[in-house]
């Protein structure tokens, strides 16, 4: 578990952030969220299959699917938690090292095991922008 101390500088604008299961309907809890990182400063990718576009920003339908030469700080998922484990695998293989963060009622031990076995950080069963703000780190 991280400290407040060691996760603030990593929750701290501008971070590029991969919102996996973003939403384009503003009452679900994933376009709330994202629309709050946007006017935070932060930079968000969004990834649905079942979306092409959400806050004017194109979609991408799969984490897989964003360019290699986007580097992604952030890879924030509002998905089943049976979901996760495909998800941290594909964050691997990606060889990137971003924060895993797995929003609130997402919850996989075995998806933060095999992340944190691999190098990544991990955030589980927690809210990021309720974070953000609880660390007043609001603009």
């Amino acid at each position: 578990m991280l400290t407040d101390q060691e996760l603030t500088p990593l929750i701290t604008a501008p971070k590029v952030i991969a919102v996996v299961g973003l939403s384009d309907k503003p009452e679900r809890p994933s376009y709330q969220v994202a629309s709050y990182l946007i006017d935070q400063g932060f930079t968000i990718l969004p990834v649905n299959p079942t979306i092409s576009e959400v806050f004017g920003l194109s979609a991408y339908p799969s984490l897989e699917t964003i360019p290699d030469t986007i580097h992604i700080d952030i890879v924030d998922i509002f998905r089943q938690s049976e979901a996760v484990l495909p998800i941290v695998k594909t964050v691997i293989e990606s060889h990137q090292k971003p924060l895993v963060w797995m929003q609130e009622g997402v919850i996989s031990p075995e998806a933060q095991k095999l992340a944190e076995m691999n190098g990544l950080k991990v955030i589980m069963d927690q809210c990021l922008m309720k974070t953000h703000r609880r660390l007043g780190l609001t603009r």
